[in-house]
């Protein structure tokens, strides 16, 4: 009987160990937990929001991704790919010269008593050559008016984004899928 449950109980060990480990890979190289931190992405994210980063998904355009620059960690929407051209002309987006809706700055937009969220902006006059370079994303945030991103920091190099983010968790009334 005392056999049985030795066996019983390095069982139960090995399956603890088997879990720490695999709880330990999500948590630190599949989905990585992020607090939001400023007001740059408001009003989809706002500051302490927290947010999981999924290393694996293929970026698209208009998703919400986590980039690394210096110490720092930035997240941001992407915007252009590489190979765009992007253009504001009175607060709409062109991408390759078609106009592209933005639902999610909606919230900003109605509130607006003059002027324009995203002043107008040119990658053929801002970016050598005009377009998103290789291996780059042209980043912005969805608080046009206070955030600092590929206006002012150039194209994201691909090899400084973590991730992106499809998932605010925390508080609970801001939990969502990002969009």
């Amino acid at each position: 009987m005392k056999e049985k449950n030795l066996k019983s109980l390095w069982a139960w060990i090995w399956a603890l160990v088997v879990a720490i480990i695999l709880a330990l890979i999500i948590r630190f190289y599949l989905f990585i937990p992020i607090v939001v931190d400023g007001v740059s992405m408001m009003p989809t994210l706002t500051d302490g929001n927290r947010v999981i980063i999924n290393r694996f998904e293929k970026i698209d355009r208009f998703d919400v991704v986590v980039f690394r620059e210096g110490k720092n960690d930035y997240i941001k929407r992407v915007i252009g790919l590489p190979g765009d051209e992007i253009e504001y002309k009175a607060d709409v987006l062109y991408v390759n010269g078609k106009k592209f809706e933005e639902p999610y700055l909606d919230t900003y937009r109605t509130q607006m008593k003059e002027g324009f969220l995203t002043e107008n902006y040119s990658t053929k006059e801002m970016l050598r050559g005009g377009k998103v370079p290789k291996d780059t994303y042209f980043v912005l945030g969805d608080n046009r008016r206070a955030s600092r991103d590929s206006r002012i920091i150039g194209p994201i190099p691909k090899s400084k984004v973590l991730g992106t983010t499809p998932l605010c968790y925390w508080p609970i009334k801001d939990a969502k899928f990002i969009k």
